[in-house]
């Protein structure tokens, strides 16, 4: 079964371990995430719930979200997200989910949105090395180079590495270790490094054992 929480990223600190080392750990403020919606494989063709997450005033919701919402009776909520399990018939609509499904030492996936970097070039998009910077190279230090296209294949294959948008874009770090819980402030802290800005919203779920497996590979 995989079930996971909606959560606000706080920031990033360091902790001392009990054997002195000093490690960098992200501190999420997640949940309570309560149960808005059920969905079933008979009517929806897969299993999941659907948890909302921070509370808002339902003078600032729109009608039909805010019928949507009434069902679960728990009020309005800013955001709305699904998680899948195998089996929906072992939770309510309206009950909640919190942090105590997670403990210290276990391992978790966090997916967020990635700070938007707007247009860059090659050398910071992808870490290019660039041109020379003598011998006659004339306002072309930060370029790219050759393409490849000529009279063939006379146009550029797709997928090169050339500059554009970097950031803002979904991404997913797997197997971060939990190293504290903390339910009376919503808190759990992870090591390292998540996804995305102060105040970012971002989706905790449990790493299974075949990810930890293949990452560690």
């Amino acid at each position: 079964m995989v079930l996971g929480i909606i959560g606000r990223k706080l920031g990033m600190t360091q902790i001392f371990q009990d054997d002195g080392t000093l490690i960098p750990v992200t501190v999420v403020e997640a949940g309570p995430c309560p149960i808005i919606q059920k969905k079933i494989k008979e009517k929806d063709g897969y299993n999941a719930l659907q948890l909302g997450f921070m509370k808002k005033k339902e003078s600032k919701t729109n009608k039909p979200l805010l019928g949507h919402f009434k069902k679960a009776g728990k009020g309005a909520y800013y955001y709305l997200k699904e998680f899948r399990v195998d089996n929906v018939d072992d939770f309510e609509v309206g009950k909640e989910i919190t942090i105590d499904i997670f403990k210290p030492g276990d391992y978790v996936d966090v997916t967020g949105t990635s700070k938007g970097r707007g247009f860059t070039g090659v050398m910071k998009r992808y870490g290019f090395k660039g041109a020379k910077a003598s011998h006659g190279t004339h306002e072309y230090f930060r370029h790219g180079g050759s393409i490849g296209a000529a009279a063939y294949p006379a146009h550029v294959f797709k997928g090169q590495k050339m500059p554009g948008h970097m950031g803002n874009a979904k991404v997913t770090v797997l197997n971060l270790k939990v190293i504290d819980v903390r339910p009376e402030k919503n808190l759990i802290i992870v090591k390292g490094a998540i996804p995305g800005h102060i105040n970012g919203i971002v989706t905790l779920t449990p790493t299974s054992r075949k990810k930890r497996a293949t990452a560690k590979g």
